[in-house]
């Protein structure tokens, strides 16, 4: 996030030499541009990321339409490393996993955390459901469930592909969480016990009496060596920074390292499996 935060404030700053290069206060720039004073203050200051049509209007205001291409293509960079999920799902959610099926199927290995909820490729298509039922509650975006569903389905073909690898890490917790009906959940929790025969899908469960070496603080994606994919309530943050990557590859060794595999994870599922089936009502 502090990555996303120097970007926004190194456009900011490139912004605000424009200004001053053209000899006009903050307050002459936001008047001739119709806006309030405050709004180039928080450009300036990387407290409000511009538009594209706010770029347009910066160049033209200061002369330096030249410059404008750049600056277009640094904001979309931004854009990228930190898309706001009322933007990314404004015209529904179908074409978001459309746009992540396109990055699955670039991507060769797999390292995925996840302490919340189950993963995307591993989700039967009713939890995936409740998943959307969700973000359309949250988000307010277009109803378009059962497209997105059928599309979530699709992206899990990229599983049966026996070049591609995949190292999921899942805590206790997000078996137990109550994110979608009992026997919705039954449903998946036998899903990922099938998983685990596929000879390219390595699936570790951390139970409960484990001891961390690394807080699971949040669930990432890590796709090869090359983007680290974070999930926030407001945001979809992309990480690309060599450094970046490199510490996540650390801290999912760290957990992978203390999850359990094979018969010990099965065995961790079922236990959570018997306890949600006593608590569905008798036949």
């Amino acid at each position: 996030m502090s990555n996303v935060h120097e970007a926004r404030i190194a456009l900011g700053t490139r912004l605000r030499e424009l200004r001053q290069r053209a000899d006009l206060t903050g307050r002459q720039l936001a008047e001739s541009l119709s806006w309030q004073a405050s709004k180039v203050s928080k450009i300036e200051n990387g407290k409000q990321t511009p538009s594209d049509d706010d770029i347009v209007a910066w160049t033209e205001a200061t002369g330096s339409e030249p410059e404008r291409a750049d600056l277009l293509a640094s904001l979309h960079t931004l854009e990228v490393q930190h898309a706001e999920w009322q933007r990314q799902l404004r015209t529904g959610l179908k074409p978001h996993q459309n746009e992540i099926a396109e990055i699955n199927a670039r991507t060769r290995l797999f390292r995925v955390f996840e302490s919340t909820y189950i993963p995307g490729l591993l989700q039967t298509g009713e939890y995936a459901r409740s998943r959307f039922a969700q973000s359309i509650t949250v988000f307010k975006v277009r109803n378009d469930i059962d497209e997105a569903v059928r599309a979530r389905m699709q992206r899990q073909d990229v599983l049966y592909r026996p070049e591609k690898r995949f190292h999921f890490v899942l805590t206790e917790a997000a078996l137990r969480y109550r994110l979608c009906p009992p026997e919705i959940m039954l449903g998946q929790l036998d899903r990922l016990v099938a998983m685990t025969s596929l000879p390219n899908v390595k699936l570790g469960i951390i139970g409960f009496e484990t001891a961390y070496v690394v807080a699971p603080a949040h669930g990432f994606w890590l796709l090869d060596d090359e983007r680290v994919m974070v999930e926030t309530f407001s945001a979809e943050l992309n990480l690309a920074q060599p450094q970046e990557t490199s510490l996540y590859s650390t801290i999912f060794d760290s957990l992978a390292a203390v999850a359990s595999y094979g018969r010990s994870a099965r065995a961790i599922v079922t236990r959570v499996i018997d306890d949600l089936a006593q608590q569905l009502p008798s036949a």
